[in-house]
């Protein structure tokens, strides 16, 4: 017999529709079971068994999806939300040379509503599901009175694996390197406080049909972010990979210098860089400056990867091969910027 309690029921928590919430999202969670899912969903603690590695090394990264959320509250949609949250984690792991195996979300809101969070979910096991890791647990907390009744917060915990001796890092970037962008879906889950100063999110821009886009604002804005562990996972058994960067808060101008070490700079070539249209529509309307821009958002560009001059064309190749447009954007050269764009 499940348990209830009607003065907590009185108190705005409602425990029944947590059991119907877990029942709804069963599905969605053995979708993600992968070798080594070591747990089923309602214990305490995920569990994954680690299989398979000689020094095996643990990276592991979190993040939410941002005010993006506020996006998805207006245009009551709620079934990608996930995918940007499982990215915006696995995207960061594999930076390190990792392989992402198991994620953990958590949904806070102010009423639970069991469709909305089977439709969360459902996005979270996309993700999962995409990147090759196992959704193996997560909390689902009804907090009414700290959030609103319609709204919610999501954010998410990954784990990866890496042999120690493939490890990643910038010590072996060189001059010369070339750098080479993987194209993003548009503006992933960063800069939307940005974007919600520009826009009218509370009123009827977001449902505006924009020629440019071929869509409507609020659907270009809502694009989940792009996943990069498959490609780079492509990328790194065709060549050698000298350090990747994702493009995430800061831009160009934060997240490229992590993958230079000192004494060089990643030289952007600005003519180069495939900036996508809902950038330029960003810019104009909130007239923004370029160097801004490039501080704030991704650009078009949602993961970079430095690798050696002399096997640039087969990584282009790969990632082709791997279903991801990439193009050299620019070079490695010896200064103390870390990264210009020029």
């Amino acid at each position: 017999m499940k348990s209830s309690s009607k003065s907590y029921a009185e108190a705005g928590v409602d425990i029944t529709a947590g059991y119907e919430a877990v029942k709804r999202i069963k599905d969605h969670v053995a979708r993600t079971v992968i070798p080594g899912t070591a747990s089923e969903l309602g214990g305490f603690g995920g569990a994954f068994e680690l299989m398979g590695y000689k020094e095996p090394v643990l990276i592991s990264g979190t993040d939410g999806v941002g005010t993006k959320l506020k996006l998805a509250f207006r245009m009551d949609k709620h079934d990608t939300i996930g995918i940007d949250c499982v990215a915006m984690c696995v995207n960061d792991v594999v930076c390190s040379g990792a392989k992402p195996i198991f994620f953990l979300d958590y949904i806070a809101t102010g009423k639970l509503l069991p469709e909305r969070v089977e439709q969360i979910v459902k996005g979270v096991a996309d993700g999962c599901c995409e990147s090759g890791c196992a959704l193996i647990g997560g909390e689902t907390a009804e907090m009414p009175g700290f959030y609103p009744e319609n709204e919610y917060d999501l954010a998410g915990f990954a784990v990866g694996v890496v042999e120690k001796s493939e490890l990643m890092d910038n010590a072996n970037v060189k001059e010369g390197d070339a750098v080479i962008a993987m194209p993003s879906s548009g503006v992933h889950s960063n800069g939307f406080s940005l974007v919600r100063k520009v826009f009218d999110v509370e009123g009827d821009e977001l449902f505006e049909y924009v020629p440019e886009l071929g869509r409507t604002l609020g659907e270009a804005l809502l694009e989940p972010t792009r996943l990069y562990v498959k490609p780079v996972q492509a990328l790194r058994k065709a060549v050698t990979v000298h350090s990747l960067a994702h493009i995430t808060g800061g831009g160009f101008y934060e997240n490229i210098p992590r993958a230079i070490p000192k004494g060089l700079t990643a030289r952007i070539r600005r003519s180069a860089v495939r900036v996508l249209p809902i950038f330029d529509i960003i810019a104009k309307k909130g007239n923004i400056p370029e160097r801004d821009m490039f501080n704030t958002f991704n650009m078009g560009v949602g993961m970079v990867a430095t690798v050696p001059a002399d096997q640039a064309e087969d990584a282009l190749a790969a990632l082709h091969e791997a279903g991801v447009d990439a193009y050299i954007v620019g070079d490695v050269i010896v200064s103390d910027e870390g990264v210009t764009v020029c």
